[in-house]
């Protein structure tokens, strides 16, 4: 269903539409947009493009490896659950 949800959307981007998307899963998010804000505590903390962010945020880190959850960790000072 998630896979089917994303081509829905790409349909969508695809035809010039503006989709406002809200998720918890930054995979997600750094597939599917253009553009995010990243919100903690109900206020957004950073702006932009998801590979902006990356190469913002991923200064001293193995680029490679870094993603959107890294961002967002890294900004939040959350851990993931172990």
């Amino acid at each position: 269903a998630r896979q089917h949800v994303w081509q829905i959307i790409n349909d969508i981007k695809s035809r010039g539409k503006s989709i406002v998307l809200t998720t918890h899963y930054m995979e997600e998010a750094q597939t599917l947009c253009d553009g995010l804000a990243i919100m903690d505590k109900g206020k957004i903390i950073e702006t932009g493009a998801p590979g902006d962010l990356i190469l913002r945020h991923c200064d001293g880190l193995d680029r490679e490896n870094c993603h959107l959850e890294t961002v967002f960790l890294k900004l939040t000072g959350k851990r993931l659950r172990e």
